[in-house]
């Protein structure tokens, strides 16, 4: 009973927690349109800290740093936003413009085709999507089977055999994309400089030598940690240490 209690204790604070989150967005949205933006700024990341988060919540913040020309933050919530929906367009499509605001100018590595197909299509959809996709070709392989083993029709019995192991192979295929999309996500730590110069060392040491700067609003790739320091990696392959406090984690 004390079990049960409690589920529906919690279930009703949450209730009441989204209720609010809905309200502070409107709020939010209506401070933004009136060009109060400090003031929208605060309702946004006041509900990001109750953790009733979403897309648009991340983009409507993004471009709210945006109209306060902070580079930084705007382009670090429109990745915020699209890690949620890679399918965004309005962020995708701000976060080009926000771009063209930092002073780093970095060439990408040449990329094999399935490294484009993967970036292109299947990183279009979020792990979870595609989890879902296996369940869902899960169910439809196994309707399928269920039909061939029941039909006693030769041409149906061939049919539903044929299209069953058609979707097998699709139940493999969304498996290892799955596997592949959530291993990619724990490994590839990005993160986005938020201080406005910094000089990147090749140790993670006060003393080390300088070999390259950085500035506000790049993003990298977190390689390692090593006490307040990061080892970080940019899209051309160059790597260096920084201190951890000078970038935040995507």
């Amino acid at each position: 009973m004390k079990q049960v209690i409690a589920l529906l204790l919690f279930f009703i604070s949450s209730i009441i927690v989204a209720q609010a989150a809905d309200e502070l967005f409107v709020n939010a949205n209506s401070l933004y349109k009136d060009g109060k933006y400090v003031d929208a700024v605060k309702l946004y990341e006041e509900i990001i800290t109750t953790k009733n988060v979403s897309s648009e919540l991340y983009y409507n913040l993004a471009n709210t740093y945006y109209k306060l020309n902070k580079v930084a933050p705007a382009i670090y919530n429109y990745e915020k936003a699209l890690q949620l929906n890679p399918l965004n367009e309005d962020a995708q499509n701000n976060l080009i413009i926000a771009k063209r605001l930092t002073l780093d100018r970095i060439e990408e590595l040449p990329k094999t085709v399935l490294q484009k197909i993967n970036e292109n299509f299947l990183q279009k959809l979020t792990y979870n999507t595609w989890a879902i996709i296996v369940i869902l070709l899960s169910f439809l392989a196994s309707f399928l089977f269920l039909a061939y083993y029941f039909s006693y029709a030769p041409g149906k019995k061939r049919l539903f055999f044929t299209t069953s192991i058609l979707s097998f192979l699709l139940v493999i295929i969304s498996l290892i994309i799955t596997y592949s999309q959530y291993n990619q996500s724990i490994k590839n730590i990005e993160a986005i400089i938020f201080s406005e110069e910094i000089e990147i060392k090749n140790a993670p040491t006060n003393d080390a030598d300088e070999i390259f700067t950085l500035h506000e609003g790049t993003k990298v790739n977190i390689l390692d940690t090593v006490d307040d320091w990061n080892k970080i990696k940019l899209v051309d392959g160059k790597t260096g240490w920084m201190l951890s406090k000078n970038l935040k984690p995507l």
